[in-house]
């Protein structure tokens, strides 16, 4: 017990003093994570003012903040997750399991008939510690948000995925490949550098 509580003071201490976190609560960001979709932006020029995206796994809500912002008015940004989310203005927030039927169709009303531009990832797993525990539990969320994508995606969109580096990670990419045309990972400067994490590129949704 010790033990948990000294690594948990350690990693609240690596938290307060982690730039990223300083510099979201300056400017206003939900969270760190928002610099990793900034970065993303800036290299692949993911969203686009009138688009319609939608963000799974969305809370706290700093990736919907983002894409908000960048959509503009004329655009929609529909999030989705099991835990509660603040509410945002320009964003249509869906509580629940977007794998259940009827999550899902909350998803698909507020979509109002028309297909999402983009669909954007950025779930993880209560992390125990252990490897050979957490990497599967990573890649199921990215093969269920790649499903999402599948279904609700226009045909040349685009999806962006946390993934992590371990088993699984290659057929994932091959199952993307499968979908899109053009596929790759990003390391944005954001991700703790000791962090198996990358993100997912995958652009060109071939539709079907």
């Amino acid at each position: 017990m010790a033990k948990k509580r000294s690594s948990s003071k350690a990693w609240l201490k690596e938290h307060r003093d982690d730039p990223y976190v300083q510099q979201a609560q300056r400017e206003g960001y939900r969270s760190r994570a928002c610099y990793k979709l900034l970065e993303l932006q800036d290299k692949d020029k993911l969203i686009r003012p009138g688009m319609t995206v939608l963000d799974l796994g969305s809370a706290p809500g700093g990736w919907s903040q983002v894409a908000s912002a960048l959509v503009g008015a004329s655009g929609k940004v529909i999030a989705s997750d099991i835990l509660p989310m603040e509410y945002l203005e320009g964003v249509t927030f869906i509580e629940g399991d977007f794998t259940e039927q009827e999550v899902f169709q909350q998803i698909l009303d507020a979509l109002e008939g028309k297909r999402a531009d983009l669909v954007i990832s950025d779930m993880a797993p209560n992390m125990s510690g252990v490897h050979a525990v957490d990497q599967p539990r990573a890649i199921y969320l990215v093969e269920l948000a790649l499903d999402m994508a599948r279904q609700v995606l226009a045909p040349g969109g685009t999806f962006v995925t946390k993934l992590f580096h371990g088993e699984g990670f290659d057929q994932v990419f091959a199952q993307a490949k499968d979908s899109f045309q053009k596929v790759l990972t990003r390391k944005p400067k954001a991700s703790r550098a000791r962090s198996s994490e990358v993100y997912l590129v995958a652009r060109a949704f071939r539709g079907g």
